[in-house]
C-alpha cells in the first residue's frame, strides 16, 4: 500500500430546511455582514432574497452579487470582488452549483490578496486562509462544497484555468436536499452523471488511496442507485438526498485522489464551445472508459455493479461492459452521444488536446496518455 494522508477540515451540515442555520453559521465564523455569491436563476426564485432576509432577521447585514454564469470567467470574478470589496462584507455563502463556488473561491482569494485570479492558476500559490466562505449547493453533482478547486474560464486563450489549494475548502457545507428538488431535468442529469464522473475517476485514479476509495465507492453507491429516481422525478426527496450526499462523497473522494482524462478534456470543450460541464463529461466518459479499460486491475466490474440495474459475477465480466453500459445510462437521461451534438469541430481538436494536456488530472490517469491519443479520443468522441 502507498503512502497517503487526508484530512476533512470543514464542517458538514445535511438535512431538510438546514439553509435556515445560515445566520448562525455566519455567527459562529465570528462574522456580521454576509455576501451571497449566486447566479440569475436562483434570485428570479427569490432564493436569495430568503438567505439575505434569514441574515438580516437576526441582526447581521447581507450584500448579493447574482452575475454568475455557466463556465464563470476571468471577468465575471473581478465584477463579484468589486462588488464585495464595496460591500464591506466579511464572509462569502455560495449558493447554486459549481459555477457559484467557484466564483466564491476565487473572490475569496483576491479580496484576500489582491491580483488577478491568473496570478493564482496551479497548485500551492494560494499563500493563506482566503476570507471565510459557507457553500450552500443547489445542484446534486459538483460537490465544490467540499473540494479545493476552482475553476474560470479564460477567454482571452480559450483556455480554464485551475486554482489548487487546501485553502478553498468552504469553512461549512450547508446540504439541503430541498434545494435541488426543483432542478430542471437537464440540469438534474448532467450534474448527476458529473458527480458519477468525480467518484469513478478518482476511484481509478493512480492517486488513489483506502480513503478516497471508501468516499468513492459510496458515493458510486448512492449515484448509481438514485441518479435515474432523480432525473425521473425531482420531487424524490430520498432520492434527491442521496444525491447530495452522493455528490458530496465524491467531491471528497476528488480532492485527494484528483481525476483523469474525462475532467482534462472536458474542459477544453467547455472553454471552446461553452458546451455545460457536466454534459461534456457525460458524452467523453463512455470513450474514455474504454480506452481505459487496458488499465484495468478489478475495479471495473464494482463501478459496474453499482450503476447497473442487475450485477454480474467476476466470470461474467469483461472491463468492456461498463462502458456499453454507460452509454445507455447516457441515453436514459437524454444526455447527446456525441461532442459533435454539442458544437464541437474537428478543427479545433489539436488546441484542445494541447490545453488538456496541461492538466495535472492526465498524470493520474490510469492509462497513460500522449497529446496523439488525446486526439484521437476526441475525434472518437465527435
Amino acid at each position: 500500500m502507498d503512502n497517503f494522508t487526508f484530512s476533512v477540515p470543514q464542517n458538514i451540515i445535511f438535512g431538510k430546511g438546514s439553509i435556515s442555520r445560515l445566520p448562525e453559521l455566519v455567527k459562529e465564523m465570528g462574522c456580521s455582514h454576509a455576501f451571497i455569491i449566486s447566479g440569475p436563476h436562483l434570485k428570479k426564485m427569490g432564493i436569495v432574497g430568503r438567505c439575505a432576509e434569514q441574515i438580516e432577521a437576526a441582526g447581521m447585514k447581507a450584500d448579493a452579487f447574482t452575475g454568475t454564469e455557466g463556465n464563470p470567467s476571468v471577468d465575471t470574478v473581478d465584477k463579484a470582488t468589486a462588488a464585495f470589496k464595496e460591500s464591506g462584507a466579511d464572509c462569502i455563502i455560495a449558493l447554486g452549483g459549481g459555477s457559484p463556488m467557484d466564483v466564491a473561491k476565487a473572490v475569496g482569494v483576491l479580496a484576500r490578496y489582491g491580483g488577478s485570479i491568473t496570478d493564482y492558476e496551479g497548485g500551492g500559490k494560494v499563500p493563506g486562509d482566503i476570507i471565510p466562505l459557507i457553500a450552500v449547493p443547489t445542484t446534486a453533482g459538483t460537490g465544490s462544497e467540499v473540494t479545493a478547486f476552482s475553476v474560470i474560464t479564460d477567454h482571452s486563450r480559450n483556455y480554464k484555468l485551475t486554482v489548487f489549494s487546501y485553502k478553498l475548502i468552504p469553512a461549512y457545507a450547508v446540504l439541503d436536499p430541498e434545494l435541488v428538488m426543483t432542478a430542471p431535468v437537464s440540469v438534474a442529469a448532467a450534474c448527476g452523471i458529473d458527480a458519477l464522473v468525480h467518484a469513478l475517476e478518482a476511484y481509478i485514479s493512480t492517486a488513489a488511496s483506502p480513503f478516497s476509495d471508501a468516499m468513492a465507492e459510496k458515493a458510486m453507491e448512492l449515484i448509481g442507485a438514485n441518479l435515474r429516481r432523480y432525473v425521473a422525478n425531482r420531487g424524490d426527496a430520498e432520492a434527491a438526498s442521496a444525491m447530495l450526499v452522493g455528490s458530496l462523497f465524491a467531491g471528497i473522494a476528488f480532492s485527494w485522489a484528483r481525476l483523469g482524462n474525462v475532467h482534462a478534456m472536458s474542459h477544453p470543450v467547455s472553454a471552446y464551445f461553452n458546451a455545460a460541464h457536466g454534459v461534456a463529461n457525460a458524452i467523453l466518459l463512455p470513450t474514455i472508459v474504454e480506452y481505459n479499460a487496458l488499465a484495468d486491475q478489478g475495479k471495473y466490474r464494482t463501478i459496474y455493479n453499482y450503476i447497473a440495474k442487475i450485477p454480474v459475477y467476476e466470470d461474467e465480466f469483461v472491463p468492456e461492459m461498463l462502458a456499453e453500459e454507460l452509454r445507455d445510462l447516457n441515453e436514459s437521461l437524454g444526455i447527446p452521444s456525441c461532442l459533435s451534438a454539442v458544437g464541437v469541430t474537428e478543427d479545433k481538436i489539436a488546441a484542445m488536446a494541447v490545453d488538456a494536456m496541461k492538466s495535472g488530472n492526465i498524470a493520474v490517469n490510469p492509462r497513460s496518455s500522449t497529446q496523439k491519443d488525446i486526439e484521437a479520443l476526441y475525434r472518437k468522441a465527435l
